[in-house]
């Protein structure tokens, strides 16, 4: 028998509570107030918009609970958005300071001469996401026109037909037998005449989206880079709020894309992070681990002497670029943001896209509404807004940037160098790149006849160096227990059959959260995958790069997760 819901009518749903979603409501919010007061002053005639209803799910406790990035956001965007942001006393961190670029050996370090002109910062700002984002929430919240539900998360579109004419949000109260607890709590369906979504990379929604209606681009998949960071407590007047230095080389092979960072805080804070491209070829590579050894070279430690990890977080960001876009309009829907892959990978920023895409999607359905029409054709101005405007122009210039990347750090500056030169094109245009998951090699293919690689020479000693279990602490993370485990293994013999004596159940390794653990039974006879879902801090790496598309994320219940503070 079906469960019985509440439905609940909105005119317009946004999905997730990023900087894609919050500008978009927030900025829809303000075109309405704007375009009521003009009537009101007598300067236009037209009819004004009352009792327009606007919602905003986000599956977090709160907003900002798993905002993550870097981050250093250029404030192209938020201009627009708040011109006066700095009197709205928007969290800024700090202004850059200063940009540098080393490239390290596995002691050594050398600056670049010159900052490569994509990573200069002047006039950018270090921010903490997750504090950025409360502050737009509360902007929001001012408004009184959108009413805003964390806790709550979207599991399942709902569609008549192709058309998506809302969200249902996820049941509370399922024990972990799938049975009800006495708290239960049956989801809503949150209906709307336009769904807008906003739920990052790989977005359970949106790919939900792209599947039904094969509307990921034919000329690239969406491609993904997994990012770990940690936020250091320094001793008085050791941090330069603005510093920004970028890293290439250690601890990442000249195989693998990737790099590091440090960027200065306030509040004698220095955030501390590494990337690493999820398409790499070692089946023993560990982001986390990766981010402990390079917090262990000597001109990295002589940085951090002193402090010590409060602080820690892991998402995915959508690196692919310009041609692995996929779809933006549905009938009864807009994508917005990481969801839509709208990041430059180039520049390793996509804060300052995904809120313009929100500009944009705002002022579409603004004109939507005046005209009264949200046919698709109308909802297309949305995609025209970004092709007329600098996203473009910024995107399409580093059209194969990721691609080019993904040849191994050598060849790649030299493909990016001609790319840079040319405009993006390079020596080939479009450059094609296999989806991440089909990366990785058998242990076999990458270490021949060779055992395994010998266990690190790093001594946690969790507070320069960490484990995972006690970063998992310092990001909040928390979940229900007793509910269905999130993280959805497919065929549990695969996992041991065949990914384990072929790549060495690399789910081990590239969560960085220490989900996934490899048990042997009482006999040493029998191994299982054991699921820790209660660590997971929602990056969906596992979700990506597993190598035989075994494992899917899908939402726990609503207000699980990390709980980011300052990250």
């Amino acid at each position: 028998m079906a469960e019985e819901r509440e439905v609940f009518p909105v005119d317009f749903l946004f999905v997730g509570g990023g900087p894609a979603s919050l500008s978009a409501a927030l900025h829809l919010a303000d075109l309405i107030h704007r375009h009521n007061h003009e009537i009101d002053q007598g300067n236009y005639e037209g009819d004004k918009l009352e009792e327009i209803t606007i919602a905003l799910i986000e599956k977090g406790a709160e907003i900002g609970a798993h905002a993550f990035s870097g981050a250093v956001l250029d404030p192209i965007a938020l201009k627009q958005l708040i011109p006066d942001f700095k009197e709205a006393d928007c969290p800024l961190e700090a202004e850059v300071s200063s940009d540098s670029v080393y490239f390290l050996t596995s002691k050594g370090h050398y600056k670049a001469p010159i900052t490569p002109p994509p990573l200069k910062n002047h006039g950018n700002y270090v921010v903490s996401l997750s504090k950025f984002c409360r502050w737009l929430g509360e902007l929001i919240t001012e408004t009184e026109q959108v009413d805003i539900f964390p806790g709550f998360a979207g599991t399942e579109l709902l569609f008549e037909g192709d058309k998506v004419i809302g969200v249902r949000t996820g049941d509370k109260g399922i024990d972990a037998d799938g049975s009800h607890k006495s708290n239960f709590e049956p989801g809503y369906d949150i209906t709307a005449r336009l769904t807008v979504l906003g739920d990052g990379p790989r977005g359970n929604l949106s790919r939900q989206l792209f599947d039904k209606m094969n509307s990921y681009n034919p000329v690239l998949p969406l491609l993904y880079e997994t990012g770990v960071k940690e936020v250091f407590e320094m001793p008085e007047g050791r941090v330069q709020p603005g510093l920004v230095i970028h890293t290439m080389g250690y601890p990442l092979k000249p195989d693998t894309f990737g790099g590091s960072f440090m960027y200065g805080m306030a509040d004698n804070r220095l955030a501390i992070g590494l990337v690493v491209a999820c398409d790499y070829h070692d089946p023993y590579l560990d982001p986390h681990l990766e981010l402990q050894r390079f917090k262990s070279h000597p001109f990295i430690k002589e940085f951090l002497a002193g402090g010590k990890s409060a602080y820690y977080g892991a998402k995915t960001l959508a690196a692919g670029g310009y041609y692995s876009l996929p779809q933006l309009v549905y009938d009864g829907a807009l994508v917005v943001g990481d969801a839509a892959g709208l990041l430059n990978p180039q520049r390793l920023k996509g804060i300052h896209l995904a809120m313009q895409s929100g500009i944009e999607a705002a002022k579409t359905i603004f004109m939507c509404l005046v005209h009264d029409d949200f046919s698709r054709e109308s909802l297309l101005n949305y995609p025209k807004r970004i092709a007329n405007g600098w996203m473009q122009r910024e995107l399409y210039r580093v059209r194969n940037f990721h691609q080019a990347m993904s040849k191994g750090l050598y060849r790649g500056m030299f493909h990016a160098g001609i790319q840079y030169i040319s405009l993006g094109r390079g020596l080939k245009d479009p450059m094609i790149v296999p989806e991440d998951y089909k990366g990785m090699h058998s242990i076999q293919q990458h270490y021949g006849s060779r055992s395994a690689p010998p266990e690190p020479d790093l001594k946690f000693d969790n507070s320069l160096l960490m484990d995972k279990l006690t970063d998992v602490y310092n990001s909040g993370t928390k979940h229900e227990e007793k509910q269905p485990s999130h993280l959805h293994i497919k065929d549990p013999k695969l996992c041991i059959e065949q990914c384990l004596p072929t790549y060495g159940s690399p789910c081990t390794r590239f969560c960085p959260a220490q989900v996934y653990e490899l048990e042997t039974d009482e006999t040493n006879a029998t191994q299982s995958i054991k699921v820790n879902f209660s660590n997971c801090v929602h990056c969906k790496t596992c979700d990506i790069k597993d190598p035989y598309q075994n494992i899917t994320w899908v939402c726990p219940e609503g207000g699980g997760g990390p709980a980011y503070t300052v990250c």
